[in-house]
């Protein structure tokens, strides 16, 4: 995931899910992505960082919101 960069990662434990902002480079542009991902509060951080940026690259391959910086 060496295209991949995470901002700050928070559990929101209303809703039991991690939330961050995601970027992805792709052909030389920068995207942003709103992603979440439910889990445990003790979840690994490896795991948590693997679904956060699976559901980015979702969002990414589908066309849904994003931000090109």
């Amino acid at each position: 995931m060496d295209n991949v960069s995470f901002g700050d990662i928070r559990y929101n434990a209303a809703s039991g899910a991690y939330e961050a902002r995601v970027d992805i480079a792709r052909g030389g542009r920068l995207f942003r992505y709103p992603a979440r991902m439910k889990g445990p509060l003790d979840l690994p951080l490896d795991q948590v960082r693997a679904g956060l940026a699976r559901n980015a690259f979702n969002m990414s391959d589908s066309g849904d919101l994003r931000s090109v910086m």
